[in-house]
């Protein structure tokens, strides 16, 4: 199904369905992200807002973005604090924010949905103030190659939505040609998945 279609038909039930990676991603962001304290914060593709009530706590200042209304609708209802603003936004295409606007650049479980991520990556590295962070938490590739996707079900009837393979390299590579630096790198399972594949990959990046 067509992506953005696809995530306008699920932000009905996205928050309800049982979703262990999206479950996982919110932990790990909190874990990761908790101690940190910055005055500003884009969230690319904050779909429900599973993790803009928790920006809105470390970030003086939140700005979200999904290219799904039907996802932006569901985040308004959760995070209501005046900090945090909404708009929809497709982030395949150039950014409408300045240069070095933001500390940190937040984005989770959506570049599996993007095919080409030097777009992202450009302009991640354009908004990002010196030393400022890019945060990235996705399905890990391992699944991919499974045969793992995203999906959700309309009635009995499972859809899956379009995704893309990235490579670990492609994401590092895509990162360094744009002059941002990988801090850090991590791999995540869920309590179920004892012995089997790693469930997320979480990159840390950081702007020359």
């Amino acid at each position: 199904m067509d992506i953005q279609k696809a995530y306008d038909e699920w932000s009905g039930t996205y928050d309800e369905n049982e979703n262990l990676t999206r479950d996982l991603d919110a932990q790990v962001t909190r874990e990761l992200l908790g101690d940190l304290r910055v005055a500003s914060v884009l969230e690319i593709g904050c779909g429900t807002g599973k993790n803009t009530v928790f920006l809105a706590q470390i970030a003086g200042r939140v700005q979200a973005v999904d290219f799904s209304q039907g996802m932006i609708k569901k985040a308004r209802e959760k995070a209501k604090a005046e900090h945090v603003h909404f708009s929809t936004m497709d982030i395949t295409q150039p950014w409408n924010f300045e240069n070095q606007a933001f500390d940190l650049i937040v984005c989770n479980l959506v570049l599996e949905h993007i095919r080409d991520l030097s777009v992202v990556f450009a302009e991640a590295a354009r908004t990002l103030r010196p030393k400022g962070q890019f945060f990235v938490n996705e399905l890990h590739p391992f699944r991919q190659y499974d045969g793992k996707k995203a999906r959700f079900y309309r009635g009995q009837e499972t859809i899956e939505v379009d995704a893309f393979i990235h490579h670990i390299s492609d994401f590092f590579n895509a990162a360094t040609e744009n002059g941002l630096a990988l801090v850090g790198l991590k791999e995540y399972w869920d309590e179920a998945d004892q012995n089997k594949l790693p469930r997320i990959v979480s990159f840390l990046f950081e702007r020359r």
